[in-house]
């Protein structure tokens, strides 16, 4: 078989496993995105074949819910019969608990060990003093050339090894039937997931380090495979057939069934008892004294709504990277990072410029930053060489004792101090925009179009009426201590990094002079002269909003500091709802943030459930318990339904994403989460593994998802939609994106409908029989409105 055919299979093959997010960009995604064109509970099926267990909550939170009303009996009970279990859910419930699922031992453990050591030694990012010899030559190359050298494998000579990694792979398989060669590469991908999904973020992103130490499924299936047939290791997947377990699996389908179905009932009636409109809740001259715009993040729902409650406000919901697709450069490394979601090519990039007469602020800041550097790099060296790394550590060990007696005992005064003392680049700097794989030079680096664009496009998707004095586009991210996976508590929507940048550069084109004039002239969208933008950031480990102000013209001064302190209580109240605190909750979140034995900081999106696409009016002052999405959105304003379509495509799928990480992670938290925190270890900068070895950690963490080992907090539901939108509307565009049909008609998602045409109540958007394709016909919308 040639290359080409070879990489074809492979890459079907690939589907497997999904993508694993390096550390420093951990973004959440659907492990089992390969198997999205198959229903879930087929894809449950067909993943189990390779991953084992069971791809469904176990018995003991299905008990849980049980117990705590979460799954409606009546619900339970219709349900269970439609799939023909006649008996009552106290008797299914004692069968699920019943159920042990067999331990298998993995009878290729000793071969997954010894690939983990090659692909430890070749993919690392800095973390050794020692390279890999041979790595600009790629995986198999680097490998074929050190392979004698491993005892395990016992050869004599470079010789008895093929010189290309396809001619290894050929003549590891030509033993078997060609039909067979699509299972063998599917088990072996699938046997090391983590560090499999990682090669494949490495080979489609095309990372700096990828392009410099290339490797590539193919590779790493020759090596692989050429290993086990020198150790007799098993070359083909063992055939499965436990009936007794796809029995169980469809008795967990109908249970989460239910519980979903629950949890619906409850939101939509939480929707339905007030419908008010934004216009209520406005002062009479009909203008808000501040707009706060932020992401459609769970985290955001309870601030949103404790702002709305101090005082004149009116907030928003957009997915987090502001519609800007862009890496940012940032001032301290001078390193791009991609600052929107994955899916999305960066078309720019954003970078800082010094503000007038602030070249002395500039100047300290980076001999602040290249000290830092320094020491860094100066005390690495110390711990890592050989002559020097015993002294060092007899020698500083007093140091590091104060400092972890320090950050143990006082993490809350230490983090107001680093807060205190951290240069804050953001007030003696602006954002500029320039194409990406271009220099940027200054804000004019982009023609004026695409900067009427940038700002026309954001204002669009959220239906936006009228402008207030002060405007806010508030990004968010998170702070915490010794925490591996800190960057999936960052935004989704930036690639796990802070939204700040894109927020500040939002900010930066609407006060525009240019570019307010054409949105009035040519598209009747006009922003009054005294309204304001600027950036900000939502910390949502502390609640914390830091407003990048330091561009606010004195005429608003009064309105800024009585926003300011109006968030400083929201960030009181926020807290003390979100945690349960009745006093002293600022002291509080600080520890958590910057307490280095933390393992919860913060919950993250953990219990998210729904995503809401409307205007405010849908959800306002409606307690959505910080499980659900919000993304603003005006039918009314959206003739065309390009607008939802975008929507669709992009944060509707990606929600999903999250929603399924969060899922699988609580579900199996040691197949498809990240495990105990309390064991892991960092490997090359990039990954987690449990302990001293194994697969990469490809989810969230135990304590991210559990409240303790048998007790969940994240509840395991698939994501339901509402959108507010016109039925022929919705239906025509998944009529255009098959993608989208698949993912409701496959019950990845569940898609509810409020028609504003006809009665504007919600409910269940179904497929066509037999098709995955959706019509405007209203016969396939339940017409029962959801209970």
């Amino acid at each position: 078989m040639n290359t080409q055919n070879l990489n074809k299979l492979i890459e079907k093959a690939a589907n497997v496993v999904g993508k694993t997010f390096p550390l420093y960009a951990f973004v959440t995604s659907n492990p089992l995105s390969g198997y999205e064109n198959e229903s879930f509970l087929n894809a449950t099926q067909s993943a189990t074949k390779y991953f084992g267990g069971s791809l469904f909550p176990e018995a003991s939170a299905y008990q849980q819910a049980w117990d705590t009303g979460e799954i409606d009996e009546a619900v339970l009970t219709e349900i269970l019969m439609t799939y023909g279990f006649m008996e009552s859910p106290a008797f299914y419930l004692k069968e699920l608990e019943t159920y042990k699922p067999s331990a298998e031992e993995n009878p290729n453990h000793h071969l997954d060990a010894m690939m983990v050591k090659w692909l430890t030694a070749f993919l690392d990012e800095g973390t050794t003093e020692w390279e890999m010899p041979n790595r600009t030559e790629g995986f198999y190359q680097a490998w074929r050339k050190l392979a004698k050298y491993d005892k395990q494998i016992h050869i004599k000579s470079i010789d008895e090894i093929p010189a290309s990694a396809s001619e290894a792979l050929t003549k590891a398989i030509s033993g078997f039937a060609t039909e067979d060669y699509l299972q063998i590469f599917e088990y072996h991908i699938a046997a090391l997931a983590g560090w499999t999904g990682y090669i494949k973020y490495r080979v489609d992103n095309q990372t700096e380090w990828q392009q410099k130490y290339p490797i590539s499924l193919l590779e790493y299936l020759a090596v692989r495979l050429w290993i086990a047939q020198q150790t007799n290791a098993q070359i083909i997947a063992p055939v499965k057939n436990n009936q007794e377990l796809l029995e169980t699996i469809k008795l967990q389908y109908v249970w989460l069934k239910a519980w979903e179905k629950s949890l619906q009932d409850k939101l939509v009636l939480k929707l339905d008892k007030k419908q008010i409109t934004v216009e209520e809740v406005i002062q009479a001259d009909g203008v808000p004294d501040a707009q706060l715009v932020f992401c459609i993040d769970t985290r955001s729902e309870l601030i949103r709504r404790h702002i709305e409650a101090q005082g004149n406000y009116e907030t928003f919901g957009f997915a987090g990277f502001f519609g800007i697709a862009a890496d940012y450069k940032d001032l301290s490394t001078g390193m791009l990072r991609k600052s929107c979601p994955p899916i999305v090519p960066s078309s720019y990039i954003i970078s800082e410029d010094c503000d007038e007469g602030k070249a002395a602020e500039i100047s300290s800041f980076k001999k602040i930053v290249a000290d830092q550097k320094f020491k860094d790099y100066f005390f690495r060296r110390l711990k890592n060489m050989l002559p020097s790394a015993f002294g060092y550590v007899e020698g500083a060990g007093l140091i590091y004792g104060a400092s972890l007696v320090a950050r143990s005992l006082f993490p809350g005064k230490l983090y107001k101090s680093e807060q205190k003392n951290t240069p804050n680049h953001e007030s003696f700097c602006h954002t500029k925009i320039a194409h990406a794989h271009h220099e940027p030079s200054s804000i004019a680096g982009i023609p004026l179009a695409e900067k009427v664009t940038i700002v026309k496009s954001a204002f669009a998707v959220m239906g936006w009426q009228k402008f207030a004095p002060l405007v806010v586009f508030a990004g968010h991210g998170s702070h915490s201590k010794n925490n591996p996976f800190g960057s999936s508590l960052d935004c989704g929507a930036c690639a796990a990094s802070p939204g700040r940048n894109n927020a500040r550069m939002l900010a930066s084109l609407a006060n525009l002079p240019e570019v307010r004039e054409v949105l009035a002239k040519d598209f009747d969208l006009v922003i009054p002269e005294n309204t304001v933008f600027i950036g900000a950031e939502h910390n949502t480990t502390t609640e914390d909003i830091v407003l990048f102000d330091s561009h606010v013209p004195t005429s608003h001064h009064k309105l800024l500091k009585n926003l300011k302190a109006d968030l400083a209580k929201v960030q009181s109240n926020t807290i003390k709802e979100r945690r349960g605190l009745t006093k002293q909750e600022i002291d509080f979140v600080h520890k958590k943030a910057n307490n280095w034995a933390e393992t919860r900081p913060e919950w993250g999106l953990a219990k998210n459930a729904g995503f809401i696409i409307g205007p405010r009016s849908l959800s306002k002052n409606v307690d959505l318990e910080s499980r659900c999405f919000l993304q603003s959105y005006d039918w009314k304003t959206d003739d065309s339904g390009n607008l939802l379509e975008a929507i669709m495509q992009g944060p509707m799928t990606v929600t999903q994403w999250i929603n399924n990480h969060y899922y699988f992670s609580t579900v199996d938290t040691d197949r498809f989460g990240g495990g105990s925190k309390t064991t892991h270890n960092v490997t090359g900068h990039f990954g987690v593994v449990q302990g001293n070895g194994g697969d990469l950690k490809i989810g969230i963490p135990l304590q991210s998802v559990k409240a303790a080992d048998n007790k969940m907090h994240h509840q395991p539901l698939r994501l339901s939609v509402i959108i507010e939108a016109p039925l022929e509307r919705i239906s025509a565009i998944l009529d255009k994106n098959p993608k989208l049909q698949s993912l409701i008609a496959n019950e990845w998602i569940y898609l509810m409908v409020i028609d504003p045409l006809k009665d504007a109540k919600p409910k269940m958007y179904v497929s066509a029989k037999d098709s995955c394709s959706a019509t405007a016909n209203t016969d396939n919308l339940v017409q029962e409105k959801v209970k």
